[in-house]
């Protein structure tokens, strides 16, 4: 990872959104402006803790470093490092799913303790993971990025995706967010419909789309997805070498 992106803080996003302990130290969130790091962006700012930014620029293979390596042994943002973890010691952790279920035990909040709650939030949560995050990540390729253009993938991801949006809708009919009230699952899940929802049309899902709407009316939200923002460019040749094909390396 360059030095530069390592080091640089966003002044705005380490700022004390809420009362915490003035011996709070900040988290550092290793990001960029995707999907997969907006979910951790949104719950960092709904949590209004001080955090400091660490752009990996995955265009140019910052991920790739060997000191991000050591925080994310998948080569893939986000990651953070909590300098006051568990027992006051500093705790790396990968993976969206596991940073925002690690954020939502150790601040208490849009991760129920109540059993039967928490049960619901992470089906949902899991379900982003291992489906909508996926497949729409997959339609998003195929129709976007892949030189080559590739009729059954791109429909058969998209349709996935319609499928998905289908089962979504049906669960926010009688519910104003996944999981009942406002969560971790709804932050996981949020930046991938509005990017999937630019090739999916959401007329026919009115309560998935109440729902976008909903949560992107929230101020935190309109502050995690524009973090960074401005530092994403189209995607070149070279970029796409770094970016798709990439083996297992020593």
């Amino acid at each position: 990872m360059a030095k530069k992106s390592t080091k640089k803080r966003v002044k705005k996003a380490s700022v004390v959104r809420r009362k915490v302990p003035p011996s709070t130290k900040p988290i550092a969130l290793y990001y960029w402006s995707t999907p997969n790091g907006h979910k951790i962006s949104l719950m960092l700012e709904e949590l209004g803790v001080p955090y400091g930014v660490h752009f990996v620029d995955i265009n140019k293979g910052e991920q790739f470093a060997p000191a991000f390596l050591k925080i994310s042994p998948n080569n893939r943002i986000p990651a953070i490092v909590d300098p006051q973890g568990p027992g006051g010691r500093p705790v790396s952790v990968f993976e969206s799913g596991a940073i925002l279920q690690y954020l939502g035990r150790k601040y208490g909040r849009f991760y129920p303790q109540d059993e039967r709650a928490r049960v619901q939030v992470e089906e949902w949560l899991f379900w982003q993971v291992g489906g909508l995050g996926p497949m729409a990540g997959q339609a998003n390729h195929f129709r976007n990025y892949a030189k080559e253009d590739l009729a059954y993938p791109k429909q058969r991801y998209t349709d996935e995706v319609h499928r998905l949006f289908g089962v979504m809708n049906k669960g926010l009919s009688t519910r104003k967010y996944l999981a009942g009230s406002y969560s971790i699952a709804d932050m996981a899940c949020w930046s991938w419909v509005l990017s999937a929802s630019k090739y999916t049309n959401l007329d026919a899902f009115p309560h998935l789309s109440a729902w976008k709407d909903r949560i992107g009316a929230r101020k935190a939200v309109a502050r995690a997805k524009s973090l960074g923002a401005d530092r994403r460019k189209p995607v070149t040749d070279e970029d796409r070498k770094v970016l798709f094909g990439q083996r297992a390396r020593a």
